[in-house]
């Protein structure tokens, strides 16, 4: 064994691990040495990062500072975004700024400063190999989490397990990642390989934010190049983020959307599904419009927009990728010779249980074959299963929006916490 047996072991160290292991530190600066709670979390990064290929230096968040990683569950605390930016300076700077909303780069550096401070729970550049069982009397009390950090083989034994291993990028069906075929994921990592090539042509395929993002970016950066934009809308929406549509991010949310019947689930999800998909702000759309307009007025075009257009089909060649582009409205397909295709077509939740092996087995799906997850967030378990499975994602079904969301991460990992701490009541695992 690494070390002696912990309360938690966290898969995963993304916005949502780092507030958990903030809620833990603080937790334990409360209570006695035999109260704490003892928590690992493993990151198969080699530092903390969350979708640094999409930290453009204008990029804003879509989200208030206040809700950080601490604010909404204790906001007298150490980490939140205000103390951050006390200690880097910039406190009243940013309150002369008026603004709610931080530049996102920003945002990524208050969370790897919240990161460093908790940096005695992390191990990073480690994989998780596998979990495994550990018996008594027929029960799984316990599991053993193998993880390799370089040539180096762990073992942490633990009674609980905070799975956060983020979304994945989607690409089209049948399109494949290459030099010439991007996913947004990793825009600022493949963008040198355009620089100094005077590109003649990139595509950009999406209608929501990282879509916009990028279609301005490339734009900016690469002033010889045609920008095209693909999309089925007739034009990019706007994100509802007036006050009344924003209460479906508030806390008190998570209990309505919990306990609605499944068919007000799926309503409220489709009345509120344009406060976070396939959406764009609106100042960014004003934007693009004033771009497109004003080329059209001095007779040069190269911001083009292929409305209720869909691509169906990519051919990848060494020195150009072609996109065929079919109109929705006449059936005419037109093919576009690029430099690039950039697929800004959004992200997939991986299945939480993957990691388990055949642990998965014993945690109960619906019919859907969705995890059946308790309001805290603990995943509905044959009761031969006494370790806690807690998700960290893949429960928007049951929890609504805020699943994967910024909005509710401290309040969720709060109760998360809680309920770690009040099942913490099984005897010790002593001869196992």
């Amino acid at each position: 064994m690494s070390e002696p047996e912990l309360d938690v072991v966290g898969i995963g160290f993304g916005p949502s691990n780092l507030a958990m292991a903030i809620a833990v530190a603080e937790h334990n600066d409360t209570q006695g040495p035999d109260r704490g709670v003892r928590a690992r979390f493993l990151e198969r990064q080699e530092a903390f990062g969350w979708h640094r290929g999409m930290l453009l230096d204008d990029a804003t968040m879509q989200v208030s500072f206040l809700k950080d990683l601490v604010t909404l569950r204790n906001p007298t605390s150490e980490f939140s975004f205000l103390r951050y930016l006390h200690s880097q300076g910039r406190l009243i700077d940013f309150i002369n700024h008026k603004n709610l909303f931080p530049l996102r780069v920003e945002f990524h550096d208050y969370f790897a400063w919240a990161a460093a401070q908790v940096d005695d729970q992390v191990t990073y550049d480690t994989e998780v190999l596998s979990v495994t069982p550990v018996l008594a009397g027929g029960d799984v009390v316990a599991v053993d989490v193998l993880s390799r950090h370089g040539e180096e083989l762990s073992t942490h034994r633990a009674r609980n397990l905070v799975i956060g291993t983020g979304l994945r990028p989607r690409l089209p069906e049948g399109v494949t990642a290459s030099d010439r075929v991007w996913h947004t994921s990793d825009l600022l990592h493949n963008m040198p390989k355009l620089r100094g090539t005077e590109p003649r042509r990139i595509v950009v395929v999406g209608a929501g934010q990282s879509a916009a993002e990028a279609v301005a970016t490339m734009h900016r950066e690469f002033p010889t190049a045609e920008i095209c934009a693909v999309f089925s809308r007739y034009g990019y929406s706007p994100a509802d983020d007036s006050s009344f549509a924003n209460r479906i991010f508030d806390p008190a949310a998570v209990d309505d959307f919990y306990d609605a019947p499944e068919h007000v689930k799926q309503q409220l999800m489709g009345y509120h599904a344009n406060t976070n998909y396939s959406v764009v702000d609106m100042d960014l759309i004003d934007d693009l419009y004033r771009r497109a307009y004003q080329e059209k007025v001095l007779g040069k075009q190269r911001l083009r927009m292929l409305n209720v257009s869909r691509m169906t089909e990519v051919a990848d060649g060494p020195d150009q990728v072609v996109a065929s582009v079919r109109s929705l409205v006449t059936g005419e397909t037109t093919r576009l010779a690029a430099d690039v295709v950039i697929c800004a077509t959004g992200y997939h939740q991986a299945d939480p249980y993957a990691v388990l092996g055949e642990l998965g087995d014993l945690c109960h799906r619906d019919e859907e074959g969705r995890p059946k997850v308790d309001r805290d967030y603990r995943a509905a378990t044959d009761p031969r299963l006494r370790v806690g499975i807690y998700l960290q994602g893949g429960t928007e079904h049951t929890h609504g929006i805020t699943s994967a969301l910024l909005s509710n991460t401290a309040i969720r990992v709060g109760e998360i916490l809680d309920s770690v701490v009040t099942r913490r009541t099984a005897p010790a695992l002593v001869g196992v």
